[in-house]
C-alpha cells in the first residue's frame, strides 16, 4: 500500500489516498489513532460501483472518523474511474435507461450488478489485509454502505463483525439467496418511496437475514432523501458493535 497524499481536515480526521496494486483508495482516521491506541474500521462502499470521491459517502466517512472509526473506500473493479469494458459500459446504459422509462429492469440488473460484485469482493478483502496492518487501525471491521456488495462479503470475510447496508429493493439473485448466511449484527436502511428500491423487496430481504439481531429504519423519501441522523445513528450502531 502506497499513500500518494495526506492531508489533516478541519474536524481533526486525517484523509490519505493510497494505490494498492491497481486499487485507488482514501482512508480517513481520527487523529488520535496511533500503534499504542488503535481504532476500529469501516469500510465504507458506494452502490453500483459509483466512485469513492461521491460526496455523500465522503460525508458520511468523515463523519464516522471524527467519531473514532478509521474508514477506508476504495474504486474497485468497473467501480469509480477503474477500467470498464464495452460490455459494463452498454448494462450500466441499459440499466439507466431502463429506470428512467419505468421498464422492466430486473434482468438489466442481474448482467450489470451480478458481475460488478464479482469483481469487487477480492479487491475489497485484498485491501482489508493491508489495512489492518498498518499502525492505528484494528479489529474489529465493519461494512456500510451498497448491500449486495456488503451481503457477499458479510459471508466470506469472517472478519466483518457488524454491517449497515442501504436501500436493498434490487439485489440480485446470487446475494438473495446468500442473505440467510449474514449472521453478523445488521442495520438496514429503508427510503419508503425509494423509486429506484422496490420497497416491498428490501422488506423480503431484511426477512430473510439470518442475522439473530437485525434493525430496519424506515423513513419517508425518495432515494438521496436520508436524513442527516441516520448517519449518527449508524456510528452508534457500530459503536455497540466494534468498540
Amino acid at each position: 500500500m502506497h499513500f500518494t497524499s495526506e492531508q489533516r481536515l478541519d474536524d481533526g480526521v486525517i484523509e490519505r489516498e493510497f494505490i494498492l496494486g491497481e486499487i485507488p483508495g482514501t482512508l480517513w482516521t481520527p487523529g488520535s489513532a496511533s500503534a499504542s491506541a488503535p481504532v476500529p474500521l469501516i469500510l465504507m462502499a458506494h452502490n453500483n460501483g459509483l466512485p469513492k470521491a461521491q460526496p455523500r459517502l465522503v460525508a458520511r466517512a468523515r463523519l464516522s472518523a471524527a467519531s473514532g472509526y478509521a474508514v477506508a473506500s476504495i474504486d474497485a473493479a468497473g467501480c469509480g474511474d477503474r477500467p470498464r469494458s464495452a460490455a459494463d459500459e452498454q448494462a450500466r446504459a441499459d440499466l439507466r435507461r431502463a429506470m428512467q422509462t419505468g421498464e422492466q429492469v430486473d434482468e438489466i440488473f442481474e448482467s450489470f450488478v451480478g458481475p460488478l460484485v464479482e469483481k469487487a469482493v477480492p479487491d475489497w478483502r485484498t485491501t482489508l489485509d493491508a489495512l489492518l496492518e498498518l499502525p492505528g487501525i484494528g479489529g474489529p471491521v465493519g461494512y456500510s454502505g451498497w448491500t449486495a456488495l456488503g451481503i457477499r462479503l458479510a459471508v466470506v470475510e469472517p472478519r466483518i463483525a457488524a454491517a449497515g447496508f442501504f436501500a436493498g429493493g434490487y439485489v440480485p439473485h446470487a446475494q438473495r439467496e446468500e442473505a440467510r448466511q449474514v449472521t453478523v449484527p445488521l442495520l438496514l436502511l429503508l427510503q419508503w418511496d425509494d423509486e429506484g428500491n422496490p420497497r416491498q423487496r428490501a422488506l423480503d430481504l431484511f426477512d430473510a437475514f439470518g442475522s439473530k439481531e437485525k434493525t430496519l429504519h424506515a423513513n419517508l423519501g425518495g432515494h438521496l432523501g436520508t436524513p442527516w441522523f441516520e448517519r449518527e445513528d449508524g456510528d452508534r450502531f457500530f459503536g455497540r458493535h466494534l468498540k
